[in-house]
Order: C-alpha cells, then sequence, then structure tokens
C-alpha cells in the first residue's frame, strides 16, 4: 500500500499524467504525419487509417490533460465530494471519440473492398513506417503502463492500454502491407478494416467501464474486504456491516456501519468512530468515508421507535423519584432492540451510607417503575459523597 499522504498520492499522479501525455502527444503528432503523408505517397489505406488513429490519440490525449487538470480541484458548493469524476466523464467521452473513429474506418474499408480493383499496388517504403510505428507505440504503452499503475490512475491505464491497441493495429497493418506487396491487394483494406474494428471495441470497452462507474459502481470484492478489515481492526470496533462504496473517479467514498458496546457514552463512540474513518481515509482508494456508529447490528436487529423519548422518561422519573423522597443526579438510557434499559445514580442522602442496593430498590420499587416504563431492566447506584 502506498506511503503518500491523499494529497501527495493527488499530487503525483497529476504530475505523471502531464508527463506521460505530453510525451504521448509529441510522437503522435510525429507519427500521424509520417502514417498519412506516406500512406498516400505509398498507397496504403491501412497505413492512412491507422494514422488516422494516431490523430484520434491526439484528441484523447488533450482530453486526458484537461480531465487531469479539472478532476484535482478541490470540493465546492457545487461539487461536495471535489471533481473526480471528471476523470470518468473524460473515459467514456474518449470511448465515443474511439467508436467513432473505428466506425468510420470499417465503412472506408468497406468501400475499398467493394472497388477492390480500383486499389493501386502498395510500395515498400509503407511497410517501413508501420514497423516504426510498432515499436513505437509499444515503447509508449509499457512506459505509460508502468506510470499509470504506480499512481494508480484508471484513467492513465486507459490511456495507455489505448497505445498497445494502437501498437496491435500497426501489427495488423504491417501484415496487410507485407500481403499486398506479395500481390494480394485485398489484405491492404482488410488490415483497414481490422484496425477499425479494434478501435471501435477499445472505444465500447472504455466507454462502457465509465458509464458503469457513473452508475455508482462499488470497488471489486477484494478492495472492499481490504477497506472492511480496516475498519474492523479498530480498537473498539466489534463489528462492520452495510459496508457500502461507490467509485468517484480513481477512488471510491464509502459508508460503512460499526458495531460498538451499547453502554459506552456518545462521546467514546463519536471517537471510535473517527478513528475508523481516519483508518479507511489512510488507505489512498478512499476519496472519503461516513461512518454510522451501531449499538447493535441493525441489519440483523432494528431498535423499537414505540418507546417514550427521553424527555419523557425523565420527567416521569423525577417526579417518580421526588414521591420517594429521592433524586437521581444521572439518567442514562439505552435503546436497544431488547426494549429500554435505564441506569439511575441516585444524589446521596445524608444518614443513609449503610442502605444496601436491595434495600434501595425495594424502597424504590424498581419493578413497579420498571412496569411502568416499559424498561426491560433499570440499574440503580449511589452516587459517592464527596468528602470536604
Amino acid at each position: 500500500m502506498s506511503t503518500f499522504t491523499g494529497e501527495e498520492a493527488s499530487n503525483e499522479k497529476h504530475a505523471v499524467a502531464r508527463k506521460s501525455t505530453f510525451v504521448s502527444i509529441v510522437l503522435n503528432v510525429v507519427l500521424a504525419t509520417l502514417q498519412i503523408v506516406i500512406g498516400a505517397i505509398a498507397h496504403s489505406q491501412a497505413l492512412i487509417a491507422d494514422g488516422v488513429h494516431s490523430i484520434s490519440d491526439l484528441i484523447s490525449d488533450f482530453v486526458v490533460l484537461l480531465a487531469n487538470r479539472h478532476s484535482g480541484a478541490q470540493p465546492d458548493a457545487d461539487h461536495n465530494y471535489g471533481h473526480s469524476r471528471y476523470e470518468t466523464v473524460a473515459s467514456l467521452f474518449l470511448g465515443a471519440i474511439l467508436i467513432a473513429v473505428g466506425v468510420g474506418m470499417l465503412w472506408r474499408a468497406g468501400d475499398r473492398l467493394v472497388n477492390i480493383s480500383d486499389i493501386p499496388p502498395v510500395r515498400f517504403s509503407a511497410l517501413i513506417v508501420a514497423f516504426t510505428v510498432l515499436v513505437s507505440k509499444e515503447a509508449l504503452f509499457r512506459y505509460m503502463l508502468r506510470e499509470a499503475r504506480r499512481v494508480r490512475s484508471a484513467l492513465l491505464v486507459a490511456n495507455a492500454w489505448h497505445a498497445r491497441s494502437d501498437a496491435a493495429s500497426s501489427l495488423v497493418v504491417a501484415l496487410g502491407i507485407i500481403g499486398s506487396l506479395f500481390g494480394v491487394r485485398l489484405l491492404d483494406p482488410i488490415a483497414a478494416a481490422i484496425v477499425g474494428f479494434m478501435v471501435a471495441r477499445m472505444g465500447w470497452t472504455f466507454g462502457w467501464d465509465a458509464l458503469q462507474d457513473l452508475s455508482d459502481r462499488a470497488l471489486d470484492e477484494a478492495d472492499t474486504a481490504e477497506i472492511r478489515a480496516l475498519l474492523a481492526a479498530t480498537p473498539g470496533v466489534r463489528d462492520v456491516h452495510e459496508l457500502r462504496t461507490r467509485k468517484m473517479g480513481d477512488a471510491a467514498l464509502v459508508d460503512a456501519h460499526i458495531l460498538v458496546d451499547p453502554m459506552i457514552s456518545v462521546s467514546e463512540g463519536h471517537f471510535i468512530a473517527e478513528s475508523a474513518r481516519l483508518r479507511a481515509l489512510s488507505d489512498n482508494r478512499v476519496l472519503d468515508a461516513l461512518i454510522h456508529v451501531d449499538p447493535e447490528n441493525d441489519a440483523m436487529r432494528r431498535p423499537t421507535l414505540a418507546l417514550p423519548p427521553r424527555s419523557d422518561v425523565a420527567a416521569r422519573i423525577e417526579a417518580e423519584l421526588a414521591r420517594r423522597g429521592l433524586r437521581a443526579t444521572a439518567v442514562n438510557l439505552h435503546y436497544l432492540s431488547t426494549g429500554l434499559e435505564i441506569d439511575l445514580t441516585l444524589a446521596a442522602e445524608p444518614g443513609t451510607s449503610g442502605e444496601t442496593d436491595a434495600a434501595l430498590a425495594e424502597r424504590l420499587d424498581v419493578e413497579a417503575l420498571k412496569r411502568e416504563f416499559g424498561a426491560r431492566r433499570i440499574g440503580i447506584a449511589r452516587a459517592v459523597p464527596v468528602r470536604a
């Protein structure tokens, strides 16, 4: 797991995105120009198609740069959770571009195959350019994928595999040119059609994945299990349930319920929840976490809402104690699925220090109070007198 803080990881990811994308832009400008010019001179429809593919790469590179610039913006009034989904929207847009380019290539290749007799012979210079592009795109893919995995960027991974698809398409183009050089002219437009299909298929993959993320797709089971383990390891957490995640760019939002001792104070429960949240945020896959504290597993049992509110219980207890000449210094209520539980701390009274708990319970008539409040349990304790 990365030791970077969330901000450091984000800054590094954006820096890597800018650097790798600029490298891709420079390479694609050179290669696209070379492919289209030589493709036209050497009469290779496949090489021209691959050049158009390289131009689509340029468009995708600018989309990545734009998304990278805006996705790192801090949360604001319109985007309370930040702008991480700009990357997902950019991936969807990139997929649409690739589908359109791929369909266009297929259409053009089909037109050439229909008019096969009009296809001029391909020249050897087209093969040299095709192999040059193949080697360059494979090297670019390896560089971009290494950097993307290092900073864990889904958008950069997608762009890296786009470069790999370019290398694969260049291989197909090279094979088509070789066949055409040996007299099988239809192999060149067939290679162009294969390239078009590969581009469209890659676009569909990117677009579909982005659409799933925009539809609040969860992290995979392995990532979710690791986050659950982080939360469960928090001191004071007895169990974790109703853990939900939803993707936000490369990160995810986490919602979880933690089970704690039902008899602890609200402040201790809050402290445990904040500790669990900080543990979750230590994982750079987590953008933010919302932790709900449960005294019971509410996925299995729900506390009854028919019980009286604190204001009613406290007022009636005060009145009942006053009738018996007693006063409570503290009233703690526990709303559980098994019923209401009450813990009373009674004010110390002169001359009653020797009174046993059983005698106190009898004088207070605890059983009658339990029936009156519908309580499952009433615990009674004496406040310790403060000595001067």
